[in-house]
């Protein structure tokens, strides 16, 4: 993969930004059951708004590089 072709480059930085939110997604579900009841609210709502946008990033990546259909 060239990361200097425009479609490569996308797609890399998709990559990179799903792999972020995935881990932004597990390291705030295991401080939230650290927390009292109103700060773990708002941060299971941190964790929410970290994997509507994985799921995001997510589908602009199944439509740049689709998966093979198995």
């Amino acid at each position: 993969m060239n990361p200097r072709e425009p479609l490569n480059h996308r797609l890399l930085l998709l990559v990179n930004a799903s792999e972020t939110l995935s881990s932004l997604n597990a390291l705030t579900c295991n401080l939230a059951f650290d927390l009292d009841t109103s700060q773990r609210a708002i941060m299971l709502g941190i964790q929410q708004m970290a994997e509507l946008g994985q799921l995001l990033v997510d589908r602009a990546l199944e439509q740049i590089s689709p998966s093979p259909v198995a």
